[in-house]
C-alpha cells in the first residue's frame, strides 16, 4: 500500500474514534466495513486487522480515562478476565468455521442492525419506570465471556456489545465506558496475538494488515484522546443517537450484501 492508503486510514481511524470514544467504543464496530469496502482488505484478514487497530488506537483514550482515576475499580478487572479466554475462542471460530464472505456478511448485519435500533430506541423514547439493578458480577463476568467471543469472531474486541448492554441494565456510562475500552484494548491484544499464531498453520490469509492496521490505529489513538478529553462536553443523547444510526445503517447495508 502507498502512503496516501495510509493518510486516508489516519483520517478514517481519528473521525470515528472522535466520535465513538466518548460511550467507550473504540470504533472499530465502524471502521470494519471501511476496511472491506473502501480498503479492500481480504477476508478473514480484515478481522485480526481491525484487532490491531484496536491495540494501537486504545491507549489514547484509555490514558485520558486514566488520568480523571476511571480505570479503577473491579467493574475494569471482570469485563477483561471474561472477554480474554472469549476472543481466543472467537479467533479460532471465525478462522476455521466462518471463512465465507456471504456468513460473515450475515453476521455483521445480526449484530449490528438490532444493537442500532435498540441504542437509538432507548435514546428517543427512553423507558421510564424503576431503575434497573445492576447485573451480579457473576452476570457480568458470563456476558463479559460471550462478547469476548463475538468480539473474536467479529474483530471489534468487544467493548461495543458490553457498552450498551450494561448500560441499558442501569450502570452510568461514566463507570461503564473506560471499562469497555480497557476490555477491548485487553482482548484486541489477545485477539491480535491468536490470529498471528493462527496464521502459521493456515494456508488462508489471516495475518493482520500491518500497514493498514497501524495506519488507522494511529489516527485512532489521537481520535480517542481527543474524544474522552470531550466526553463531558458532548451531549450525551445526541452521540448515543449517531453510533446507533450508523450501527443500524451498516448492519442494514451488510444485510443486502449479503
Amino acid at each position: 500500500m502507498d502512503w496516501h492508503t495510509g493518510l486516508a486510514g489516519l483520517a478514517a481511524g481519528l473521525l470515528i474514534a472522535v466520535v465513538t470514544a466518548p460511550v467507550g467504543v473504540s470504533g472499530a464496530v465502524f471502521l470494519l466495513p471501511v476496511q472491506l469496502s473502501v480498503f479492500a482488505v481480504p477476508n478473514p484478514s480484515v478481522t485480526p486487522t481491525n484487532l490491531l487497530f484496536n491495540v494501537v488506537a486504545g491507549p489514547g483514550a484509555l490514558l485520558r480515562y486514566r488520568r480523571h482515576g476511571t480505570l479503577r475499580g473491579p467493574l475494569v478487572r471482570r469485563l477483561v478476565l471474561g472477554t480474554l479466554p472469549g476472543v481466543v475462542v472467537g479467533a479460532a471460530i471465525r478462522v476455521f468455521a466462518l471463512p465465507g464472505p456471504t456468513v460473515f456478511r450475515l453476521l455483521v448485519a445480526a449484530l449490528l442492525l438490532p444493537l442500532g435500533l435498540w441504542l437509538c430506541a432507548r435514546t428517543l423514547w427512553p423507558v421510564r419506570h424503576k431503575a434497573a439493578s445492576e447485573p451480579s458480577p457473576r452476570t457480568i463476568t458470563g456476558l463479559a465471556l460471550a462478547v469476548g467471543v463475538i468480539g473474536g469472531i467479529y474483530g471489534i474486541g468487544g467493548g461495543s456489545l458490553l457498552g450498551p448492554v450494561l448500560v441499558g441494565r442501569g450502570m452510568p456510562v461514566a463507570r461503564v465506558a473506560p471499562a469497555a475500552l480497557a476490555s477491548t484494548f485487553a482482548t484486541s491484544l489477545v485477539g491480535a496475538a491468536t490470529y498471528a499464531l493462527l496464521s502459521l498453520t493456515r494456508s488462508a490469509n489471516i495475518a493482520p494488515d500491518w500497514f493498514l492496521g497501524l495506519s488507522c490505529g494511529a489516527g485512532g489513538l489521537i481520535g480517542g484522546y481527543l474524544g474522552a478529553r470531550l466526553q463531558p462536553h458532548l451531549p450525551e443523547t445526541l452521540l448515543r443517537l449517531i453510533l446507533g444510526s450508523l450501527a443500524a445503517a451498516v448492519g442494514l447495508l451488510y444485510a443486502v450484501q449479503a
